[in-house]
């Protein structure tokens, strides 16, 4: 089975007005979700075979702290990947080596929330920042991919962990 994790990127700082979209790192509570996520998959045993991420500066941390917990591969950065539609994140997901069986996306919103609905028929109203969702493919390639062949398989962001 194909596993495609849909990342939303933690939570950015406004700390400094005068940078770009894109080159915002993250904040002290950003920091703090994502090594609670990170946390979560390796408690699940879950390491991806391939992290793909935003080359945004939050994206590309939130990368960092997973690849550190989960003692993985450096994470490989996609400028597609910024501000991602459905169809351009598709697109990239069609284009994986077929070597690879479990992959991390780290992305932005709206385009990952809509894409995990587009994959699994899912009805996420929004996938939070730090939020992950994770979706199975039976018996397919990555370039086989497409609406409705994907299955939730699961959905956690850090405010489940909080209640």
């Amino acid at each position: 089975m194909k596993k495609l994790f849909l990342i939303r990127h933690a939570k950015s700082s406004w700390k400094h007005p005068e940078l770009s979209d894109h080159d915002r790192p993250l904040n002290k509570r950003g920091k703090h979700d994502a090594e609670l996520m990170s946390e979560t998959l390796k408690a699940r045993g879950i390491k991806p075979d391939i992290i793909v991420t935003s080359s945004a500066v939050r994206a590309l941390e939130f990368a960092k702290v997973i690849s550190d917990i989960l003692n993985c591969k450096k994470p490989v950065i996609s400028e597609k990947l910024y501000l991602a539609s459905e169809s351009g994140l598709l697109g990239i997901v069609k284009e994986t080596d077929e070597k690879y069986n479990t992959v991390f996306l780290i992305g932005h919103n709206p385009g990952i929330t809509y894409f995990a609905n587009l994959l699994s028929g899912s009805s996420i109203e929004n996938i939070p920042t730090s939020g992950i969702a994770e979706i199975g493919f039976s018996h397919c390639l990555w370039k086989e991919i497409q609406s409705g062949s994907g299955e939730l398989l699961s959905f956690d962001y850090p405010k489940k962990h909080y209640l």
